[in-house]
């Protein structure tokens, strides 16, 4: 059974997901594309869409490999924002870089009571093991 705080958690995690694609579209495509018109780089919001349904479902495994995946977005954010020239720009690359540690924080939070149960279930079993093995 989840918890409140859980509940936040996953909340926070679908919100910031799909917060994340609007903002990767809106930027590559109307507010600050790298070509007038729109750019390609607009597709980077396509990974994306493939862990959503995961997420919303709250599949643990899908929060974890999506929580190292994301931080490719982490990555280019900071480097936009630190290095490209138009102001507002710059600015959509810190706010992708915040957008997605909001998601992190949130699926890691999310998956750690399971990580916990499943080490605790772990240990249990090695017990169980040597108690049977060892004279």
């Amino acid at each position: 059974m989840e918890s409140r705080l859980q509940k936040f958690f996953h909340l926070g995690a679908i919100g910031s997901l799909i917060t994340l694609i609007i903002w990767c579209l809106a930027w590559e495509l109307a507010l600050a594309p790298l070509k007038p018109g729109g750019s390609w780089l607009a597709l980077k919001a396509a990974p994306l869409l493939l862990p959503l349904v995961g997420v919303w479902k709250r599949d643990v495994y899908t929060l974890q490999w999506t929580s190292m995946m994301i931080l490719l977005y982490f990555t280019e954010g900071v480097v936009r924002g630190w290095s490209d020239r138009g102001l507002l720009s710059a600015w959509l690359g810190w706010g992708e870089a915040i957008i997605v540690v909001i998601y992190f924080v949130c699926a890691i939070m999310y998956v750690r009571p399971y990580k916990k149960a499943a080490k605790k279930m772990a240990r249990e079993l090695l017990d169980k093991v040597k108690e049977n093995t060892v004279p």
